[in-house]
């Protein structure tokens, strides 16, 4: 897939060249560089897709380049922006920060309660980052796969969404979660359909369903975590040094 683009620095159309299934880096002979999300695959893995609008990057309010959704009510909703993806694909950044970003993100952009993040860690779903509840149960709320609905959808690699998520068979209470007052959940696995890699758990005091653009939304954001993960994986192993693979 071809891109055509212009530098955000001097104007000029800058080269593309894909990087994997999931990022295409935009290099400009004036020295600038950035990355782009390739949108097909992101049909092929959502669902979704046929009932929501995928627009390209367009600038902000606040003057910053944003890949944005089109919403059934014709309204943009922001997914993430240039510099969000550039962390996500960039090793100089940690992966807890990079999480931690996101759930704040997704928890602001869908105006809930609570977004945590679980990531695989021996065979169990450990948070990695959350927005919502105390920061120090990061690294220590573990779930077993098939435990819960957070295990459930782990181990079925399907997401979950519930209008009162402790009325349902699946649902585990963790008490020092106080998770009794929280009533909708949205939980969507971070998986490349073979693996699973984490799980993006929502949660929301109010009775709500969360719509098609919400889930589209989050699959999108889930897809982007999938990414970092994978990408920091090779680096850790040696796969990849200095920006090659090896």
């Amino acid at each position: 897939m071809q891109l055509l683009a212009r530098c955000r620095k001097c104007g000029r159309v800058m080269k593309s060249e894909r990087i994997d299934d999931y990022r295409v880096k935009m290099t400009c002979s004036c020295g600038f560089s950035d990355f782009r999300t390739i949108t097909e695959k992101v049909k092929t893995v959502n669902p979704f897709y046929h009932k929501a609008s995928f627009t390209p990057f367009l600038e902000s309010e606040k003057g910053k380049m944003v890949l944005t959704m089109q919403k059934a009510n014709r309204e943009h909703l922001e997914i993430i922006s240039l510099e969000e993806i550039s962390m996500l694909v960039s090793s100089d950044f940690e992966l807890p920060q990079v999480l931690q970003q996101m759930a704040e993100k997704l928890a602001v952009q869908l105006k809930v309660s609570v977004c945590s993040i679980y990531l695989m860690e021996a065979e169990e779903l450990v948070m990695a980052a959350t927005s919502g509840f105390d920061p120090a149960f990061v690294g220590k709320i573990r779930i077993q796969i098939g435990e819960g609905i957070t295990g459930t959808v782990a181990k079925e690699k399907q997401h979950i969404s519930l209008s009162r998520a402790s009325q349902d068979p699946r649902y585990k209470s963790f008490p020092e979660l106080q998770e009794e007052k929280y009533n909708s959940m949205l939980s969507f696995p971070i998986t490349d359909k073979k693996e699973i890699y984490g799980v993006i758990n929502i949660n929301s005091t109010s009775m709500k369903t969360f719509s098609e653009d919400e889930i589209y939304f989050v699959s999108i954001i889930a897809n982007l975590i999938l990414t970092a993960v994978k990408l920091r994986r090779k680096i850790a192993s040696g796969k990849i040094t200095a920006g090659k693979q090896t």
